[in-house]
């Protein structure tokens, strides 16, 4: 397995990593035990770099984790994140350091874990200033509780800000970024290269779309479970036919590759620098094994003149969050 690194001094990591989001809903129907074999087959792998948050299910994707790793569980780079309170409909954001540090206690013990290798502030709301967030980020780091510390879709000035706090120890921006969705990202990416912070880009497959194995969005209306694409405007009725015109394109430039659109998809990715580690999410081993093949995938210039032109002439419609 590629290796890439997290930040100027932070550790290690599988060039690809795995999100566990959806093996606790949030994408339609899961199954808890074939969750555990996912991850412990792309442990098996090469996968060493694993994230969660104690709010997906609620603390329940954390207790899923921390039971399939814990063979080998010092093997790994285990990243978990705390400040969103989610109730199936609501978002609550907490960013007081208080509240970090008792949510990295009960993070630690639902992971059955001494110590987080990365844990995120996963949202900012500027309820208080991101510096006082960040020394309770210290204050744990010093008790030994997390190893590095990572902040989710904040802008560039906060950014600055935390590692301004933080220095060295701030490894990782956590930011959706596809070719779906990549202008947010692109826009903040020369920051975290100045400051020498890895960009985790999760949702790097446009949260199912990419792939095209999907291709009605009535099922996602129709899920007896949550799933968060009824929310998103890019999946909407009206919008998701239309955005499959640039899965179409992709396509095509996958069957000269000989690859499929979710190879092709994350390989892009990883063409645009060392810097940059996405974690693609599935709960379906078929799903995993083809994505880990991306690493195999080798793109040209022309290659990627051909997906830019792709993405020129496939507009998106709808913005990437309500």
């Amino acid at each position: 397995m590629k290796q890439r690194q997290l930040g100027k001094n932070g550790p290690k990591v599988s060039a690809l990593g795995l999100g566990c989001m959806g093996m606790t809903g949030f994408y339609g129907e899961a199954d808890e035990s074939l969750a555990i074999n996912v991850v412990q087959r792309a442990y098996e792998e090469g996968v060493t770099f694993f994230d969660t948050a104690d709010m997906y299910g609620n603390g329940a994707n954390e207790l899923l984790l921390g039971k399939a790793v814990k063979k080998f569980r010092n093997k790994i780079v285990l990243a978990t994140k705390c400040a969103i309170e989610f109730d199936g409909t609501t978002l609550k954001i907490h960013n007081s350091p208080e509240y970090i540090l008792n949510a990295c206690n009960a993070s630690l013990k639902r992971l059955q874990t001494d110590v987080i290798d990365i844990f995120y502030l996963h949202r900012f709301s500027g309820e208080v200033s991101v510096e006082n967030s960040m020394q309770a980020m210290i204050k744990l780091i010093n008790e030994g509780k997390i190893r590095y510390v990572g902040l989710s879709e904040v802008d560039s000035d906060t950014l600055k800000q935390a590692h301004a706090v933080l220095g060295d120890k701030l490894v990782a921006l956590q930011s959706e970024f596809s070719i779906l969705n990549h202008k947010d990202a692109e826009a903040i990416l020369p920051t975290c290269r100045k400051l020498g912070i890895s960009f985790v880009a999760f949702s790097p497959l446009g949260r199912g779309l990419l792939p095209g194995k999907q291709r009605n969005a009535e099922v996602f209306f129709n899920s007896k479970v949550l799933d968060v694409r009824t929310f998103s405007p890019q999946f909407q009725r009206d919008t998701f036919p239309n955005n499959l015109h640039l899965v179409d394109a992709l396509q095509a430039i996958a069957n000269k590759k000989k690859c499929t659109t979710s190879q092709l998809s994350l390989a892009w990715l990883l063409s645009k620098g060392e810097d940059i580690i996405p974690i693609p999410g599935t709960k379906r081993m078929e799903y995993l094994i083809e994505n880990l093949k991306a690493l195999d995938v080798s793109l040209s210039s022309s290659d990627l003149s051909a997906i830019d032109d792709a993405i020129k002439a496939n507009p998106i419609q709808g913005v990437r969050l309500p």
